[in-house]
């Protein structure tokens, strides 16, 4: 059984890209890197559309849990 922090959060969808246009896209999904120290302040850190990553309001995005295979194949993508 997977046992993962309650609170790490993997991937999120963009729901409000405003100010933001050219690095989140609506509708998408990101992948979440964890830093504690984002979190306290708000913020969550995603790869956006520039490929790095970068601190954002979690007000942005929608926390999603994914299937752990589906999960597995994404971050193998991101790491090829």
């Amino acid at each position: 059984m997977n046992k993962r922090k309650k609170q790490e959060l993997r991937f999120a969808v963009c729901i409000n890209n405003e100010g933001y246009e050219a690095s989140l896209e609506m509708e998408k999904l990101y992948r979440v890197i964890p830093d504690d120290e984002a979190a306290k302040y708000g913020y969550v850190r995603v790869v956006d559309e520039s490929g790095e990553d970068y601190g954002y309001s979690v007000k942005r995005f929608y926390p999603i849990e994914i299937p752990s295979e589906l999960e597995k194949a994404l971050m193998a993508a991101n790491t090829a």
